[in-house]
Parts: C-alpha cells; sequence; structure tokens
C-alpha cells in the first residue's frame, strides 16, 4: 500500500516532489509506525464492517483498529468478537484492507481471534492493547508472542497508556519505567505506543470540549509529556508514541473564533474548503495535530473518516524541511544557515530530527516548494 494512492497520477505528480513509497506489513518497524498515519477505529459490532474498511482503504485510509473494548457493552461482547472474525475473514477473501488491528480487553482473546480467523489470519497486522501497565502488561504480551509463534505469524502489539496509575502523580514515574522495561524486552512485537486522552480524562470526570486541544488539559498533558520523555526517547532505546484520539465531528454552536488564518485558503482559492474545516470541527483537529507534532508525537487516533485527510496532509514533509533535514545529515559537525536562508541548522542538535523527517518523507512524500497543507487537503474528493 501507499499513501496518497487514492489520489490520480496527475495529481501526485503536482503535489508531490518525492512521492511517497510504498509500504506493507513486513515493512520495518521505524517505517510501519509511521506509516500508520490516521488510525481509524471501528466498533466491532459494525454489521459490513469488511465493506466498510476495504471501502476506506481505498479512500485513503492505511491503518484502522477494530475496537472489542470500550465501545462494546458487556452484553454485547461475545457477538461482537463473532462479527469481528467472521468479517475478518471475509475482507480476507475479499483481498484485504488497511493494517487492521484488533482491541481486545483481556488476554485470552488474542489467540480465540486469530484461532478463529485460521488460514486468513494474514489479514490482521497485530493487537491493541488497552489499559496497559506493569500489572497487566506481561499477559497480553505473552499471549501475543505465544499466539503468533504458534500460528508462525507476525503479530505487532500497540499498548495503550490509559489508566489510571499513569494520570496519577504519585505512580506514574515508576508505572512508565516498569513498562519501558517490559516494553524493551518484547522490543521486536512492539509497533508503537498508543495513548488514550479519553480514559485518562474520565480518571478526574473530565471531558474536553471541542473548542479546547488536549494540550489545554493540563491533566491528560502532563502523561503525554512523561510518556514521550520516558517512552519515546530518539536514541534507539524508545518507540514511536501516537497521538491521542480527536473525538468530535459535525459542526455545532461554537464559543471561540476559528484558529484557521484566511490568508493560505485565499491564496490556494479555498475558501470553501475553509469553511467546510470550520464547520465540521476540523480547525481545532488541525490544531492538535499540529501540536502533537511539536510534542514528540507521531500519527493520530480518529473516530471519522473525515479525520484521515487532515492527519495525513499535515504528514506530508514540505520540501523545506526535507531540505533542512538532508543539509543536516549531510554534515558531521558546524553549523550552516538553511538553504531557505530563515533558520540554522545544527548537525548534532538537529540530527535525530532529521532523521526522523526522512523517515516520514519516506512513506508521506515531500511537497513541492509551492504545495501546502491546504493544496494537499484539497486535492481529495473528502470536502
Amino acid at each position: 500500500m501507499r499513501h496518497f494512492d487514492h489520489l490520480t497520477d496527475d495529481a501526485r505528480r503536482r503535489l508531490f516532489w518525492r512521492a511517497p513509497e510504498p509500504f506493507s506489513r513486513e515493512s520495518p518497524r521505524e517505517t510501519l509506525a509511521v506509516a500508520l498515519g490516521a488510525t481509524l477505529y471501528m466498533p466491532a459490532t459494525r454489521p459490513r464492517l469488511a465493506h466498510d474498511l476495504a471501502r476506506r482503504a481505498s479512500q485513503g485510509v492505511a491503518s484502522s483498529v477494530v475496537c472489542l473494548e470500550d465501545s462494546i457493552a458487556d452484553d454485547e461482547l461475545p457477538a461482537a468478537q463473532a462479527n469481528a472474525i467472521a468479517q475478518l475473514r471475509e475482507l480476507a477473501q475479499a483481498g484485504g484492507g488497511p493494517l487492521t488491528f484488533v482491541r481486545v480487553r483481556t488476554p485470552d482473546q488474542i489467540p480465540q481471534v486469530v484461532d478463529g480467523l485460521g488460514e486468513h489470519a494474514h489479514v490482521l497486522s497485530g493487537f491493541v492493547l488497552p489499559k496497559f501497565s506493569e500489572s497487566t502488561g506481561a499477559a497480553f504480551l505473552d499471549a501475543l508472542d505465544d499466539t503468533a509463534a504458534t500460528h508462525g505469524l507476525h503479530l505487532w502489539a500497540m499498548p495503550v497508556i490509559e489508566s489510571p496509575e499513569m494520570i496519577h502523580r504519585e505512580t506514574r514515574g515508576d508505572q512508565l519505567l516498569a513498562v519501558r522495561a517490559l516494553l524493551d524486552k518484547h522490543r521486536a512485537s512492539v509497533l508503537a505506543v498508543r495513548t488514550g486522552a479519553t480514559d485518562l480524562s474520565g480518571v478526574y470526570g473530565i471531558r474536553r470540549g471541542r473548542d479546547l486541544s488536549i494540550y489545554d488539559v493540563r491533566l491528560v498533558a502532563e502523561v503525554l509529556t512523561d510518556v514521550v520523555n520516558i517512552l519515546g526517547r530518539a536514541d534507539g532505546s524508545g518507540f514511536v508514541v501516537t497521538g491521542p484520539v480527536w473525538e468530535y465531528y459535525g459542526g455545532n454552536e461554537r464559543l471561540f473564533k476559528p484558529r484557521l488564518r484566511q490568508a493560505p485558503f485565499q491564496a490556494s482559492d479555498a475558501e470553501d474548503l475553509r469553511a467546510s474545516l470550520i464547520t465540521q470541527d476540523l480547525d481545532g483537529l488541525i490544531r492538535e495535530v499540529v501540536l502533537d507534532a511539536a510534542n514528540g508525537l507521531t500519527g493520530k487516533t480518529v473516530i471519522h473518516p473525515s479525520h484521515v485527510p487532515v492527519v495525513h496532509a499535515l504528514s506530508v514533509v514540505t520540501h523545506e524541511e526535507y531540505v533542512d533535514a538532508s543539509d543536516v545529515l549531510g554534515r558531521d559537525a558546524g553549523a550552516a544557515a538553511s538553504a531557505y536562508r530563515n533558520k540554522m541548522n545544527e548537525s548534532r542538535p538537529h540530527r535525530a530530527w532529521a532523521e526522523r523527517v526522512l523517515t516520514r518523507a519516506a512513506v508521506f512524500g515531500v511537497a513541492e516548494p509551492d504545495v501546502g497543507f491546504v493544496d494537499l487537503l484539497g486535492a481529495g474528493d473528502d470536502w
């Protein structure tokens, strides 16, 4: 699969200075974790789940999670699990879809799902492990590794940091250090670390509004900072940490002014696109994705298809970023002015940043010098 393959060849040639490269579930972990992009969650109760996954893949969705956890009522769980297995078998028989993970509740569901899929288990990329902590994590990871070995598969794990121990100040540090040690033992199986802002907020009876970013909710923002600090280090010991869910879609009454400047949309003759983004409350998502990147998070959990093109357009590397990153990696030491003549590039402090930029450039491409976010977003058929 390849990002932006849903666009026409002419559109890709016009937008990209360097086109996105193909990837698959067999790609190196560092590549695949970044390629997840906007990971679309769907409840396992959807009656046409296989059809929906295939359709969304054709529209640019590269990764998805079939949820058997919080989105499913307790009395619906057996039927939801049976439906997930049946639908994923159907998806495999139809040729597959996006990278697909199942979010389970308990470790014993991992072998149950894989056993149920049988010869079609290859359709599954792995499992999302909820409420991950020192006390729960080992059982999930052991179940995943044992199941993978039994069936001759490689299954990726994506643990979610969202339990009360992670937001309570007196336990968070020790818990994250213990989780880091646990994940390091299973490093070959861990694709990325996800963050559960909804559950973390719920511990204190908080739900952030559509006019706010998660970084305005200080209790949760502090957790995200610590997760990146301990689990997302760029020294080879860390993992890709993904951005938390944006849970709003559809228009509603607004308290604050829109956050999107008019000038970039006017320059691209895209005022209607700006109005559509504001109507759907996607200006808040845009701001949060930018803040995610600034705080060391990559990709995002989303719950509506309209979120996907926003996240992916913001994931494309700008020509300026690419030139600066290449310059940094091309020198052993010292500093030099950017070719864009607006900043200094220093080889040592900017090296890890530059390496990450080039990884993102491989999977999301590099935009033409005169192409920006508005052009990338407006090129699709989603608006």
